[in-house]
């Protein structure tokens, strides 16, 4: 089994009710029905880290990942406050899984507080396949052209497009690492729903992805 060949979104790609195209926009037909009305499209490139829009008042865990593992979010700002808070909690929740998977751990301070509902019960499935395969992975995964919709106070989508190209399993025991060739499997769609809490956090509560999405592949 290899990072870019395991369903990177399983754990959200069990319902398709909450897509982003159900509350603003048509089928997901064209190579353009994933845009978000109001998204940033500039073509300037940046990083951010997940947490520069992150509200203080939650009491957040902690998301070291090792030195062989890193998430790099690129222009991950609207210049919305609150889309941004969106967007950084989305950010965080992506990185939550992959402390959870690399810890080989399903039971994670980073998984709850992130995820809620359906999307966290099918996450802690998603990281449970992982620890079945005996594989962890190293290297970085990038996260590129976000979007996020508003839908009302405490309730909004993101998607986003992901990069494993430079991501590789490593078998737990061995510490062997797998570096097949990239393919176009190898970019991920994910189209999300947060929903605000009462800390003010943005948690993922559903959500789709599609591995090979056209949209991605670059």
């Amino acid at each position: 089994m290899k990072r870019r060949s395991l369903p990177v979104a399983i754990a959200l790609a069990a319902t398709a009710a909450l897509l982003l195209t159900a509350c603003g926009g048509g089928d997901d037909k064209s190579g353009d029905s994933d845009k978000i009305a109001g998204a940033d499209t500039g073509d300037s490139p940046s990083a951010s880290s997940p947490g520069d829009a992150a509200p203080e008042s939650a009491d957040r865990p902690d998301l070291t990942l090792p030195k062989d593992v890193e998430d790099v979010f690129e222009k991950w700002e609207t210049g919305d406050a609150t889309k941004d808070a969106v967007l950084s909690d989305a950010a965080q929740a992506q990185t939550a899984m992959n402390d959870a998977i690399v810890q080989g751990r399903t039971d994670t301070d980073g998984l709850s507080f992130y995820y809620d509902g359906k999307a966290l019960t099918t996450s802690v499935k998603w990281v449970q396949k992982w620890l079945d395969a005996g594989i962890t992975y190293t290297g970085t995964t990038r996260y590129f052209n976000p979007k996020v919709e508003l839908f009302d106070a405490k309730s909004a989508g993101a998607s986003f497009c992901a990069d494993e190209t430079k991501a590789f399993n490593k078998d737990r025991k061995t510490g062997k690492i797998d570096k097949s060739p990239a393919t176009s499997d190898s970019y991920v769609l994910y189209n999300t729903r947060l929903e605000k809490d009462d800390r003010g956090v943005w948690r993922t509560t559903d959500g789709t992805s599609v591995r090979g999405s056209e949209t991605c592949v670059q």
